[in-house]
C-alpha cells in the first residue's frame, strides 16, 4: 500500500517538474516582456509612479524628454524579450538600463532608506527587485544558443 502509494506521488511528482521545466523559461521570458512593456509604456504617457524618482535622480537631464525615451527603452526590450530572435538585443538594451535603476540608492538615499542600509522604503523596494530582474534576465539569456531540437522550453 505504502509502496503504492509512493510511486503515485512519484509519479505526479515526475509529471509536474517535467511539466515546469518545459514551460517554465518561456512564461519567465513572457513575464518579463510583459513587464518591461507595462511599465516602460507608463512612462511617456505621464503614468508611472516612477516618474519623480526617475527626474529626481537624473536632475541633470530634463525629464521632458529623458523619461519618454526611458519608457521607450524599456518597451522595446520587452518587445524584444517577448520575441524570440530578439532577445539578444533585449538582454543587451536590458544590462545596459539596469545600473542606471540603482543609481537613487546612491544619490538619493533618503528617498530609499527608512534605515541604512536594511529598512527600505518603498521607492527602495522598487529599486531592489531589479535583482529579480536581473536574475531572469540571466535565465532568459542563457538559453540564446539552444534552438528548438535543443529543447521544448525555449
Amino acid at each position: 500500500m505504502k509502496t503504492s502509494l509512493k510511486r503515485r506521488f512519484d509519479r505526479l511528482d515526475t509529471f509536474i517538474s517535467t511539466l515546469m521545466g518545459r514551460y517554465s523559461v518561456r512564461l519567465l521570458r513572457y513575464s518579463l516582456g510583459i513587464i518591461f512593456i507595462w511599465f516602460g509604456a507608463l512612462k511617456p504617457f505621464g503614468m508611472s509612479p516612477a516618474q519623480e524618482l526617475v527626474a529626481n535622480t537624473v536632475y541633470f537631464v530634463d525629464p521632458e524628454w529623458f523619461i519618454p525615451i526611458l519608457g521607450w527603452w524599456e518597451v522595446a526590450i520587452g518587445v524584444g524579450l517577448l520575441y524570440r530572435p530578439l532577445i539578444r538585443p533585449a538582454i543587451a538594451l536590458l544590462f545596459l538600463q539596469m545600473p542606471g535603476t540603482f543609481l537613487p540608492l546612491v544619490l538619493l538615499p533618503d528617498v530609499c532608506f527608512t534605515s541604512f542600509p536594511l529598512g527600505l522604503t518603498m521607492e527602495g523596494q522598487y529599486i531592489i527587485k531589479n535583482l529579480i530582474l536581473i536574475s531572469a534576465a540571466l535565465v532568459v539569456g542563457s538559453t540564446v544558443r539552444k534552438t528548438s531540437t535543443d529543447t521544448e522550453f525555449v
